[in-house]
């Protein structure tokens, strides 16, 4: 084997590779990688030795504190009441909405794949959404729904005050939990990626919040006792038919907006503002769509019109808000991975590069390693991902010097490139050992007839009962018949499988609600 190249066969031991590295100088960035897409994307990595996530003697920490312990406060009288008044009503309702942010919570990391951001900051944005935001909006929603009922008419209040309340005054106190997370510590806000995924975990903190909140209400209004019903009817309803589209989605998108602003200092101070209002207004838009009684009732044709009416409301705002995020996932992927550029091929070659952009390639990768040398080489590669991701994220921070120091001469101030190295190393021993020298996701891929016959029944499945039960049946037969031919799967099965349950699932629940109404 050759210095810089990625081994054919066999593995030599990690000390002995280690010693041929920095042997080559940092190419310039041409572009000649996926990678390259976004050489000056809104991106802005904090230095290496950035200290605590968050300084203590920051005033915005104090000021903080004190909002969350409050919130805490309210927020635990009203649960409180609810124990005390409906214990098992309420712990099935806590059980419940635990559950349920649970995937919320695993996607929100996956966004968050290349740079990862601090717990504790994670943590502060959600308790701000379920505490604070909730606590006040609680206040605020009662008062300027009396507002309304005076100054209009209390049916137009009743009507319209979802509508028109709820975004204006739930928008603006999230938008602030993202504010503040800028305040305590700007430098770890460093892509619009990042304001995503804060945005998010504010609005999820709300939404579970708020969905107990909700659920204890039904006990009451059913007026049955303690009863366990009303809540799962709630948890139907606003936790999985208005799940992935509510305040999860809208506060993402207002936190993406305060990512730009904050990051893209190459951009006058109007365009920035600009972007923010702007993302504030479809944030607002989105959840106004949503509360409004427009289409509440489906288009009076039963389960069907529901559903469709469900779709037609929450589908094209979640539609836009994904696609925002892939632009500026592939853009903070480009300026992170291509710091790779120059890289010797046996840490990143040029095919792991290229897969390494979008989730959909790391996936890709993983399934044809698994395809050739089963689970062993899925979790390998992925361990290879993730080291050469936290390679990139270190480059960016401490430059190609500290990198080619690290490379040759290992030292003390360079702890964490060579950590890096010696993972990207460790897992290329056991690839190779495998007999998969690179994790790249080109291979041999069939395009069959069950992957377009899959996707389309899914679709229908939305409209139409049965339809994704029939799609589901057939991702299964063409997963497998791949799995026997030891090649990758047709990605479109992969597309198929998710909007076929994801249907499956909403007639379930339709059928459920349906029951539960007794008609």
């Amino acid at each position: 084997m050759t210095s810089g190249t990625v081994p054919e066969d066999g593995a030599e031991p990690t000390r002995k590779i280690t010693k041929r590295l920095g042997a080559r100088r940092p190419l310039s960035h041409d572009g000649r990688h996926r990678a390259g897409i976004a050489e000056r994307p809104p991106v802005a990595p904090p230095p290496a030795a950035s200290g605590p996530a968050v300084q203590l003697r920051m005033p915005a920490v104090w000021m903080v504190a004190v909002l969350v312990a409050i919130g805490a406060w309210r927020i635990g009288l009203i649960f409180a009441d609810a124990v005390r008044l409906y214990p098992r009503a309420s712990a099935v309702a806590f059980v419940l909405f635990a559950a349920y942010a649970v995937p919320f919570i695993w996607v929100v990391r996956e966004v968050d794949w290349l740079e990862r951001e601090p717990f504790v900051l994670l943590a502060t944005a959600f308790c701000w959404g379920g505490l604070v935001a909730t606590a006040m909006a609680n206040i605020g929603n009662t008062a300027a729904q009396e507002i309304l009922a005076k100054v209009f008419s209390p049916s137009f209040a009743d009507r319209w005050a979802p509508a028109i309340v709820g975004p204006t005054n739930e928008e603006t106190l999230k938008a602030l939990g993202v504010v503040a997370i800028v305040l305590l510590a700007k430098r770890h806000v460093n892509s619009v990626v990042d304001g995503f995924v804060y945005g998010a975990l504010v609005g999820l903190g709300f939404q579970v919040v708020e969905d107990f909140v909700y659920s204890i209400n039904s006990v009451v209004l059913a007026g049955d006792g303690d009863t366990i019903m009303p809540v799962v009817a709630t948890f139907l309803v606003r936790g999985f038919l208005g799940g992935l589209w509510s305040h999860t989605l809208f506060t993402a998108l207002v936190g993406a907006g305060v990512g730009y602003a904050v990051v893209r200092t190459d951009r006058p101070l109007r365009i920035r503002v600009g972007v923010a209002v702007l993302a504030y207004l479809g944030a607002w838009t989105l959840h106004f769509v949503w509360n409004s009684p427009l289409l509440r009732d489906g288009f009076g044709i039963g389960v069907g019109g529901l559903i469709a009416g469900l779709l037609i409301k929450g589908i094209p705002g979640f539609v836009a808000v994904l696609l925002m995020l892939r632009v500026a996932r592939r853009h903070e992927a480009g300026y992170y991975l291509g710091r790779l550029n120059g890289i010797e091929p046996i840490l990143v070659a040029p095919d792991e590069m290229d897969a390494l952009v979008t989730a959909r390639g790391r996936s890709a990768a993983r399934k044809r390693a698994a395809a050739k040398a089963g689970l062993r080489a899925d979790r390998t590669v992925r361990r290879l991902q993730r080291a050469q991701a936290k390679l990139a994220v270190e480059i960016s921070r401490s430059g190609y010097p500290s990198y080619w120091e690290a490379a040759r001469n290992p030292n003390p101030r360079t702890p964490a490139l060579e950590r890096c190295v010696r993972e990207i190393l460790l897992a290329r021993q056991r690839l190779v050992a495998l007999g998969i020298p690179v994790a790249s996701r080109y291979g041999r891929e069939q395009r069959t007839p069950l992957g377009g016959w899959s996707c389309a029944l899914a679709i229908a499945g939305l409209l139409v009962p049965g339809a994704s039960v029939i799609a589901l049946i057939l991702v299964g037969i063409g997963t497998v018949s791949a799995r026997r031919q030891r090649i990758s799967p047709d990605n479109r099965l992969g597309m198929a499988s998710s909007i076929g349950v994801l249907a499956t699932a909403l007639w379930i629940v339709v059928y459920l609600l349906h029951g539960f109404s007794g008609g």
